[in-house]
Formats: structure tokens, C-alpha cells, sequence
């Protein structure tokens, strides 16, 4: 009999796991201010990504909810404060297109801006992602010229244009290592900001364990390897085929 007690009682935790399992993964037709308040629950524990499982829950159960605005918002808080700047704007896009009023869609707009100004910890690895943070921050200030975030907003665009003039000096340093003249002029003649003393402005430090790898922005200890091709560097670069070296 000791040894069918001990059998049973395995047996019943088995399934009493499963099932609580099953009715964890089988959740569903649940009032709004369930999906609300586990989408709360969840981002207090950290587990964001369970959030965003209970936030579709939520719009695909309640697409109508007034929950709905403010959950979206929670969840692009809750990803800028986690460094997840692609789905913070997700997030925000989705409050912008569905719910904002005028009010609500400046901060939402702002957020965006500063989403994108945070995703650059080393700005000298995205052109891109600087020139559409410019972008969009410009078009902020047009649009809101007496927002109460336009100081932040201005700040963050001359630190961009700023981090896009320290980026494409260390291009153009990158083009006369490897005798690419005319793709270095390129960028030397690259509108700059002339409301900006440019003599004033100092290339960015460099941590030692990423110069090692990386170089200080004018030469890197593998600069050797770099092959005489104009796509390793930009898809702006110059033949010099012609050129005199």
C-alpha cells in the first residue's frame, strides 16, 4: 500500500502541475480589468514580455476598452525603461494613431524622439538612426514651438548633429586610410551646422575595452584588413578609379 500511496500522490502533483499550466496557457474571455491589472502585475515583476502577451489578450478581447489608451501607454514606458526602444515606439505609434488627443500625442511624440536618442549609446554605429532622429526631431519643433519639452527636444538635436559631424569625420578618416579620396571629400563637404563652432567640439571618448577592438575613431590596429571596397564603409562612397592618388 506504501508504495500505491507514494505512486498516487506523484501522479496527483503531475497533473495538478499540468493543469495549472494548461489554465495559465488557456486563459481567455476575461473582463477588461483582468487583462489590465495582469498586464500591471507583470511589469511590477519585471516580466515584461508576459505583459505584452496580456495587453493582446486585452485588445483582442476588449478592442473597444477605455483600459485600452492607458495600458498602451504603460507598455512604452515600460520597454523605454527597459531599453527596448523598438517596441517602446510600437507602443507609442499605436497610442498615437488610436487613441491621442492633440495633448497626449506631444508627449507621445516626444517619447518617440527620446526613444530613438537613447537607442545610440555609441552613436559612430548608425547613420541612419541619427539622420531619422534629426528628422523627426525637427519636425517636433515645428510642430509644437511652445511645447514644454522643446529645451529637451533642442538639446538632444544638437547632440545628434554633433554625434552625426563626429561620425562622418571618422568616415572620412576611414576613406584617406584606404586612399579613397574623392569618397572622403564626399564628407568633408557635408552641409555642417554653422550655428555650431565646430573648432569647440571634441571627438567623444572612447571606453578602453571598445578601442582596443574599435580604434579611438582615426585608426584601428586591424585598419590592414579593411578591403579596398567602397561598401565597407558607406553606401555613399565614390569610385576613385579615376582618381589621381
Amino acid at each position: 500500500m506504501h508504495g500505491y500511496t507514494k505512486l498516487l500522490l506523484t501522479s496527483l502533483a503531475f497533473i495538478m502541475l499540468f493543469s495549472s499550466c494548461s489554465k495559465e496557457l488557456e486563459e481567455y474571455n476575461k473582463p477588461a480589468i483582468h487583462w489590465y491589472s495582469q498586464i500591471i502585475e507583470s511589469i511590477s515583476r519585471g516580466d515584461v514580455d508576459k505583459a505584452d502577451n496580456y495587453y493582446s489578450s486585452l485588445q483582442g478581447e476588449h478592442i473597444g476598452s477605455p483600459l485600452l489608451p492607458e495600458a498602451t501607454m504603460i507598455l512604452a514606458m515600460a520597454h523605454l525603461e527597459s531599453e527596448e526602444y523598438i517596441l517602446t515606439e510600437h507602443f507609442l505609434d499605436e497610442y498615437i494613431k488610436r487613441y491621442a488627443n492633440p495633448n497626449e500625442k506631444e508627449f507621445a511624440e516626444f517619447l518617440k524622439i527620446k526613444a530613438k536618442y537613447m537607442a545610440l549609446p555609441n552613436p559612430r554605429r548608425d547613420q541612419v538612426l541619427i539622420n531619422d532622429a534629426i528628422e523627426d526631431a525637427l519636425a517636433f519643433k515645428r510642430n509644437y514651438p511652445r511645447s514644454t519639452y522643446y529645451a529637451l527636444v533642442d538639446t538632444m538635436t544638437v547632440n545628434l548633429y554633433m554625434a552625426d559631424s563626429a561620425l562622418n569625420q571618422t568616415i572620412v578618416d576611414l576613406y584617406e586610410r584606404i586612399d579613397k579620396y574623392k569618397s572622403a571629400e564626399y564628407y568633408k563637404n557635408k552641409k555642417q551646422q554653422t550655428w555650431i563652432d565646430w573648432s569647440q567640439i571634441k571627438r567623444a571618448d572612447t571606453p578602453w575595452y571598445r578601442e582596443w577592438f574599435e580604434g579611438d575613431g582615426t585608426s584601428s590596429w586591424y585598419a590592414f584588413m579593411i578591403p579596398d571596397t567602397r561598401s565597407v564603409v558607406s553606401r555613399n562612397s565614390v569610385s576613385d578609379d579615376n582618381t589621381t592618388k
